[in-house]
């Protein structure tokens, strides 16, 4: 069903925009308020609808040109055609959506959204797919010519590249991604050159087949340069041929790693790595901190916002120097460790036993002695002998994934009492329904938007509670 002429009123969440017809909202991607769009529904319902814009009669004053030629396609920057003011407004205005609708709750006054330094080349990690088949753009498929016989199948060329937004089989060929420094469209090109001048198989999700599957690149901040390329299967003669190139052909990259990964999905939680040149690890920095990172860890991926979220979450925490902080989702204990100079002790808890050795690791690095980090379930761990033994939290930081946190967890805080809470949060609607649980006990002193993925909907989001007293 097509829709003409729908006027695009405001933004919604998830990068969508908002127009309506006769009393029915309609969710268009690929629109921003201002502009006068046809959509193709997708969805439609009683009261709303989902669709595309895919015809523009009007565009919005707010629009820019986007920078990137794989705009519109690749799902990776979808608000390169906002400014970057707007992209902040609207991130803002998400937030307190969220805290309102969901989390119920009476917010303070929001500052605004503290913006990227850089708006580019600001991620310190990508990881790219190999595809047995790649994707082809309408214009593309229009571009080829017609036969005699009408047209034939399209050709199956390999891809290297980001797959298309929703969609588990269909990768785009990136030759030029500006989300990372230069130096990963570099690595990315030649890996693909040798792959193809050497007839290596890329792989095919779908059969499960191929050799090449996915290529990770960490480029850190101080310089230090880790690649691992994962391979469907193992031939040692391929897998060592072509990890010699990239060898000689980068001589920059510090940490160089595969990855033999015949699942059938791609993550590598469980999955081995095997250095095969190099250092084990990165190095990456956080104000006057460094931290060790492997081809597994996880690190907040833009390094200078990361500086700014983790002052956000220092400031609310409040803190005078004698308290015992607890790090919840500890990860590799970067926010601890970044608060460990401004505190008595920090307790990090975190069920990844890999993070927790990289976060003793990283604290014995930097020289500090007053963290102590503990494997397993927050809400198991933290009980009445644990807190015996290690001392009730002052402060409590928990940085939970984007599903939030488990209810029990959440009934473990409030059991907990600690007289600050600060919730650092890549999900405010998760967020606010964690909040309004937490109500029962705190309320919400502060809140701070930080932007750590320009030209992205994805939204990260602080807040301050604090022990209402009885």
């Amino acid at each position: 069903m097509l829709l003409q002429n729908l006027t695009v009123e405001a933004y919604a969440a998830g990068g969508k925009s908002i127009a309506r017809l006769e009393g029915k909202v309609v969710f268009i991607e690929g629109a921003v308020p201002g502009d006068i769009v046809d959509v193709r529904l997708t969805k439609s319902k009683k009261d709303w609808a989902e669709g595309k814009a895919i015809r523009f009669a009007q565009y919005s004053s707010d629009r820019v040109v986007p920078f990137c030629k794989h705009f519109g396609v690749c799902g990776g920057c979808k608000w390169q055609m906002l400014p970057y003011d707007k992209q902040l407004q609207y991130k803002q205005q998400e937030v307190a959506d969220q805290m309102k609708r969901i989390g119920k709750i009476t917010l303070p006054e929001m500052p605004p959204a503290i913006g990227s330094g850089a708006t580019t080349s600001y991620r310190n990690k990508l990881e790219f797919t190999f595809s047995s088949k790649k994707y082809y753009t309408q214009e593309e498929i229009d571009s080829m010519p017609m036969h005699e016989d009408g047209p034939r199948g399209l050709p199956s060329i390999p891809a290297l590249g980001f797959h298309v937004p929703g969609s588990f089989d269909k990768v785009i060929d990136i030759q030029e991604c500006h989300l990372q420094a230069s130096l990963n469209n570099d690595i990315r090109n030649k890996v693909r050159e040798y792959a193809l001048t050497h007839g290596i198989t890329f792989y095919n999700i779908r059969e499960h087949n191929g050799l090449l599957r996915n290529l990770m690149i960490r480029l850190c901040t101080i310089g230090d340069t880790m690649v691992n390329l994962v391979f469907g299967e193992y031939d040692k003669e391929v897998v060592e041929g072509i990890m010699e190139f990239i060898k000689n052909q980068f001589p920059q990259i510090s940490s160089l790693y595969y990855t033999i990964n015949k699942k059938m999905n791609d993550s590598l939680h469980d999955q081995q790595p095997i250095l095969f040149h190099g250092n084990g690890y990165a190095v990456e920095q956080l104000g006057n901190l460094k931290f060790k990172v492997g081809p597994k860890s996880f690190f907040q991926t833009n390094t200078k916002q990361a500086e700014v979220l983790y002052n956000v979450a220092k400031q609310f925490a409040s803190l005078k120097g004698h308290e015992t902080l607890y790090d919840l989702y500890c990860g590799t204990g970067s926010i601890g460790i970044f608060l460990s100079d401004q505190v008595k002790k920090v307790i990090g808890v975190e069920m990844i036993e890999e993070a927790i050795n990289d976060a003793k690791g990283n604290a014995a690095l930097n020289g500090i002695s007053n963290t102590s980090f503990f494997v397993g379930d927050v809400a198991e761990v933290c009980t009445d002998d644990f807190f015996q033994a290690h001392g009730r939290p002052d402060v409590i930081i928990t940085d939970p994934p984007r599903v939030g946190m488990h209810e029990k967890l959440v009934k473990q805080i409030l059991f907990m009492q600690a007289p600050i809470v600060v919730y650092v949060s890549c999900n405010p609607s998760t967020q606010a329904r964690d909040l309004q649980l937490l109500s029962e006990k705190y309320e919400v002193t502060a809140i701070q938007t930080v932007d750590m993925f320009p030209h992205t909907h994805h939204i990260e989001n602080v807040v301050q509670l604090k022990l209402r007293h009885s």
